[in-house]
């Protein structure tokens, strides 16, 4: 493979120019098409080329990685903490619905500050927020104060509702358009990577020194993240027109609406995320599917750990669907019923071990479906809207989380883990049939990348 170099002031050739090249017997020069010389000389980007030759893409990735460690690092210790102060499930559930459902009702409104103001800054501010927020956790010690934990995660879930779009509408300027799909890949694996770490070691650090050493760890973590974040020095948005003024936020929410629903592509990949969504229920038993089989705390982090760990390597796994965009839609599709049919046998099996084998399997395709709709957007959508799309595409994917969540709390004292985990998956299946159905004369072959001209070439 040939060794690419960069100059700052470079640009590449636009499609439809030509380049000149040595001919075979070196004695002339003749003109080809751009796209023969890409055919020619093809650099095909790598996880590991983008993380090891881009610094500030490789402090972005680290950023997140902190921030989704810290999530879970809270998470499965709260999620233990609490059923043993107040002597139910329920208070579990709730946690998860505040969790998501503030995030959702949020995200428009956050999407538009994404676009309008810097999204460093906005990063750096959540951080410190979320530091704030966890720290009530520590007061968290009955069940008189177990309602403290709803306050400590709402609030966690205010400061991730700004940290997110801004974060993900940021991805594609920090790296150049050609490694756009590798990065793709790298940071789709955050969430997965830090759930495998945060739930693990959260679970580890609960049973051995309990839930509040959890707590400080996570504090500690979010500061490194705002440290990491003020690092990064290349700008996280396009320049903006400086005569237009900003719209205000309620017209920019409408103006990013109706640029969705025009077009039937970003219709189709922002309800994409919601049959996952929709079957995340399943994470309100884990703990009690835990002591089911009679593995506790750690049982309970180890299903959150192979949560992580299933939407760590599929995303890797399936990178070469990213650099095939016909394939993009019939893959979200299968990755949707694949996560359903895991949890269906998940509740239908006798032994732990299978139990852990098929939720890594589920997550595997729950990982693919995120990756595989974030990158089809960030091609698709110009900078100026990308954070109020992206709010949208999150805001209905944590929604459908939230109605999840909250229908499992309804249930989870009455009615059997099982049935939970088999009512939970045969939404997905659903949804998933129904989406393909509606999709099916839709493709993305073809279709033209914004984020190249974004870049200046």
């Amino acid at each position: 493979m040939l060794e690419r170099r960069r100059a700052p002031a470079r640009r590449r050739p636009t499609a439809g120019t030509t380049a000149r090249v040595a001919d075979s017997h070196g004695t002339g020069r003749r003109a080809y098409p751009e796209s023969a010389l890409a055919v020619l000389f093809r650099y095909v980007a790598t996880p590991f080329s983008v993380l090891t030759g881009n610094r500030d893409f490789r402090r972005l990735f680290a950023a997140e990685l902190v921030v989704f460690g810290s999530d879970w690092f809270v998470m499965v210790p709260l999620l233990v903490l609490l059923p043993e102060l107040t002597g139910s499930g329920v208070w579990g559930a709730l946690v998860l619905a505040a969790d998501t459902g503030i995030t959702a009702l949020l995200l428009p409104f956050t999407g538009t500050l994404a676009d309008r103001f810097d999204r460093r800054r906005i990063m750096i501010a959540a951080n410190l927020a979320a530091v704030v927020a966890a720290s009530l956790l520590f007061l968290v010690r009955s069940a008189t104060t177990a309602p403290l934990a709803l306050v400590a995660i709402g609030l966690i879930a205010v400061a991730k509702a700004f940290y997110s779009p801004a974060a993900t509408a940021a991805l594609p300027n920090v790296v150049d358009p050609e490694d756009l799909a590798a990065a793709n890949a790298v940071s789709g694996s955050a969430w997965g990577t830090m759930t495998i770490v945060g739930a693990s070691l959260g679970g580890v650090v609960s049973s051995a020194f309990g839930p509040y050493a959890s707590f400080g760890v996570t504090v500690v973590c979010l500061l490194a993240g705002k440290l990491v974040t003020a690092l990064i020095r290349r700008p996280l948005q396009a320049p903006r027109d400086a005569a237009e003024p900003p719209a205000h936020p309620w017209h920019a929410m409408i103006e990013a609406l109706r640029y969705i629903g025009a077009r039937p592509r970003i219709r189709a990949l922002v309800t994409v995320k919601s049959a996952v969504g929709l079957g995340n229920g399943v994470l309100t038993v884990f703990p009690l599917l835990a002591g089911l089989y009679g593995v506790g705390a750690l049982g309970a982090g180890l299903l959150f750990a192979l949560r992580g760990a299933g939407a760590l390597v599929g995303p890797l796994v399936m990178g070469p669907v990213l650099r095939r965009r016909a394939w993009l839609l019939p893959g979200l599709a299968l990755s949707m019923s694949l996560y359903g049919l895991g949890y269906l046998g998940v509740a239908l099996s006798p032994w732990f071990w299978l139990v852990a084998t098929l939720v890594f399997v589920a997550h595997f395709a729950g990982g693919t479906n995120w990756v595989l709709s974030n990158y089809a957007l960030q091609g698709e959508v110009p900078d100026r809207l990308r954070g109020r799309v992206f709010a949208t595409d999150m805001m209905l994917a944590t929604l459908a989380i939230a109605i999840s969540q909250l229908g499992a709390a309804v249930f989870v004292d009455h009615v059997d883990e099982r049935v939970i985990l088999a009512g939970c998956a045969l939404i997905t299946l659903t949804y998933a049939i129904g989406w393909r159905i509606a999709t099916r004369r839709l493709s993305l072959a073809g279709s033209e990348s914004t984020v190249v001209t974004q870049h200046g070439g």
